[in-house]
């Protein structure tokens, strides 16, 4: 019988373990095969959880960007030949959400191996969930277009689409270009248009508010370089 598949969410902050669930430690606690972005941030977690199992037992195999794609079927083997359980981990939040797990995930599923989401914190979800945006409507995006012309025309397009479907938008970027995202959508959003911030979630120095952009414009905006953050829009 073959093993399964557990998707296994990790903390949003290094050092914070207290938003994971008791089960999710429980069951994490009995694998030995992981599937991971970084060996090193898997096994900090690991010890970090006191898994009782010896990390130099256990076997771990990389998945980013280095990764050649035709390994990543012999990374499910131990699952199909050996009926283990394996754990996928993403860096932070839930892995195969902007996360290059979803490659495993999908082979899984074509490989007939069962699929477990575990229950842990989502970046993507906690922010919307505090946003007061529609949390019925909404689409995520991503990383929008890094450079300013382009990253501009993709918001004010965005936030038509928002306008037209009553939808909520969100977005993340990577943090050391936080501050310029910023200043590009406060640049080109309708005054109206609802703007939210999100960044550090669970971690003491969270930051979360929404408002529209005009009242933005005239707000002192937290430095967010270097910050994980969450951005949404909202269009009335």
């Amino acid at each position: 019988m073959a093993g399964q598949l557990f998707l296994i969410p990790t903390p949003l902050g290094e050092g914070m373990i207290t938003p994971l669930p008791a089960y999710l430690l429980e069951q994490v606690h009995q694998i030995d095969v992981f599937i991971a972005e970084r060996g090193k941030t898997a096994r900090q977690f690991l010890k970090a959880i006191e898994t009782p199992i010896p990390l130099q037992t256990m076997t771990f195999f990389e998945l980013n960007k280095r990764t050649d794609p035709a390994d990543i079927k012999s990374f499910l083997a131990p699952a199909i030949n050996e009926g283990k359980n394996i754990g996928l981990l993403s860096e932070a939040g839930c892995p195969g959400v902007a996360d290059p797990g979803a490659l495993v995930v999908q082979l899984a599923h074509k490989r007939g191996i069962k699929v477990v989401p575990l229950v842990g914190p989502s970046s993507i979800l906690l922010a919307l969930m505090a946003s007061g945006m529609n949390g019925q409507q909404f689409a995520f995006h991503g990383y929008l277009p890094i450079k300013s012309p382009e990253r501009k025309k993709a918001l004010k397009d965005l936030e038509r689409q928002s306008a037209k479907k009553n939808q909520t938008q969100i977005f993340i970027e990577t943090p050391y270009r936080n501050d310029g995202f910023v200043e590009d959508a406060l640049s080109v959003l309708q005054p109206q248009t609802l703007f939210g911030i999100a960044t550090d979630i669970t971690l003491p120095t969270e930051y979360i508010c929404t408002q529209s952009v005009q009242v933005w414009r005239k707000k002192e905006i937290p430095k967010l370089h270097k910050r994980p953050t969450i951005f949404l829009l909202l269009a009335n």
